[in-house]
């Protein structure tokens, strides 16, 4: 006999999984390719001891491991300098100051990367699918691009500050 506990939990669970596919269907169409597999090749690659040596643990946890800085930790965030921000784990140049604006999110921000700098992928845990954007040299992972940025291209690339440096541009 349906129980109102059971209709309740079957619609919460059919609503879930239309909002991950629907999730999944737009980063799809926005150009996003599906999670990485073992066969992606990189131009620079590491075994994962020699990653751990070249990066600080923080940096090894977001690059490598998908991990996530606190928000509002990165000295980046306040970073307000002409320059450009580059890959922490190939000093591959990402993104430029001229596209860099505050989102209010807690993370380094921008509308638009460098050309040939990132690659994305379909990111689907937590139950949700969001665009992951990593190093298209190593691979290393970045952070999220969302559709909720500002004018010209409406997207938002929300950075872990830990997986970049900053270079200012020479006076």
């Amino acid at each position: 006999m349906p129980t109102r506990r059971r209709f309740l939990l079957t619609g919460t669970m059919a609503a879930t999984a239309a909002f991950a596919l629907g999730g999944r269907l737009r980063a799809l169409a926005a150009g996003a390719q599906p999670r990485a597999s073992s066969q992606e090749q990189f131009e620079i690659v590491h075994p994962d001891d020699e990653w751990r040596r070249l990066l600080t643990p923080a940096q090894y946890d977001v690059l490598r491991r998908e991990g996530t800085e606190r928000p509002y930790t990165s000295p980046l965030n306040g970073e307000h300098r002409a320059g450009t921000f580059s890959c922490a784990g190939c000093k591959l140049a990402l993104f430029s100051s001229r596209t860099k604006f505050d989102s209010h999110t807690g993370w380094p921000s921008f509308w638009a990367p460098l050309d040939h700098a990132v690659a994305t992928r379909i990111d689907s845990s937590f139950g949700m699918a969001r665009t992951e954007v990593h190093c298209r040299r190593c691979g290393g992972h970045l952070g999220h691009v969302f559709d909720d940025g500002p004018k010209p291209t409406g997207l938002r690339y929300c950075m872990n500050g830990i997986a970049m440096d900053f270079t200012p541009d020479a006076a």
